[in-house]
């Protein structure tokens, strides 16, 4: 933002006015030929002042800005007119959400794919804080569809992912979900712990699931190569609008095809929801 000059108010003293004053006394014709050498000066520098406000209210705002290209002695004079820079339009993305594990009807006129990560603590805040209020503020309008995106530096995201999908092979991958993240104390442990098979098989025993086949379902990596197959789908997206990945990081969300890449509160996902919810009224 340009600043603006401020205007300085030229200070008499009282000693330099008197002393100019006792001078017209004692030599008038001294004094009125520096006053007329000062006129004409100041009248020039006014002048000059003048002229380039008036050449730029004419010319500035107005006419293309111009290069000078020496060519031998004759300046050559090259317009440049600045291009418009185009608004960025948003990436809606279309997102595969069949075959992966949901909740809310298929019907729904608002779908929530978000790609997470049972150990990272923001995944965690937004479940606490987001997740269950916004499924009890819009009943039966939102499908939510979880898809994993385990960091490679998070040691317990792979099998926390693994261990909900071995617990849906029992109908109950959200309570599991559910679980995993009301015990992030322990799957996000500040010692860098890898946690024992025991820890997923008594979160199964308090479902009353059945735990050998819960535990040999875990032991063969039966969904490893589906949880690769996710991040590998993820890698595949195009950067959206500000030139970020897809799913740079977790949470991701896109309600409806469009991006929130973070925790964001609430009322970003309301936003978004009740702009496409007016769509079909």
């Amino acid at each position: 933002m340009p600043t603006k000059s401020r205007k300085s108010t030229p200070v008499i003293e009282e000693e330099q006015f008197e002393e100019e004053e006792v001078s017209t006394v004692q030599d008038t014709e001294e004094f009125i030929t520096f006053k007329r050498s000062h006129f004409y000066s100041v009248l020039v520098v006014l002048a000059f002042a003048v002229g380039l406000l008036v050449g730029y209210v004419v010319w500035g705002r107005s006419t293309p800005a111009t290069t000078v290209v020496s060519a031998g002695q004759e300046p050559v004079y090259i317009e440049v007119t600045p291009q418009p820079t185009a608004t960025p339009v948003p990436v809606v993305y279309d997102i595969e959400t069949e075959g992966f594990p949901s909740r809310g009807p298929e019907d729904a006129p608002i779908t929530i794919v978000e790609f997470s990560d049972y150990q990272c603590p923001y995944c965690y805040r937004w479940h606490l804080q987001v997740y269950d209020a916004l499924m009890e503020a819009y009943p039966d309008k939102i499908r939510f569809v979880y898809r994993n995106f385990p960091l490679s530096f998070h040691q317990n995201a792979l099998p926390g992912a693994e261990a909900a999908l071995c617990a849906g092979d029992q109908n109950a991958y959200w309570e599991y979900h559910d679980l995993l993240f009301a015990n992030q104390d322990s799957m996000n442990n500040q010692s860098g712990t890898v946690l024992e098979q025991s820890f997923y098989n008594d979160l199964a025993s308090s479902l009353n699931l059945d735990v050998p086949a819960f535990e040999e379902c875990m032991t063969s990596r039966k969904y490893e190569e589906f949880i690769q197959k996710d991040m590998q789908y993820a890698a595949t997206l195009p950067f959206d609008s500000n030139g970020e990945p897809a799913v740079g990081g977790t949470p991701t969300f896109f309600v409806n095809g469009q991006r929130l890449g973070g925790a964001y509160p609430i009322e970003y996902f309301v936003q978004i929801i009740e702009a496409e919810l007016a769509k079909t009224q």
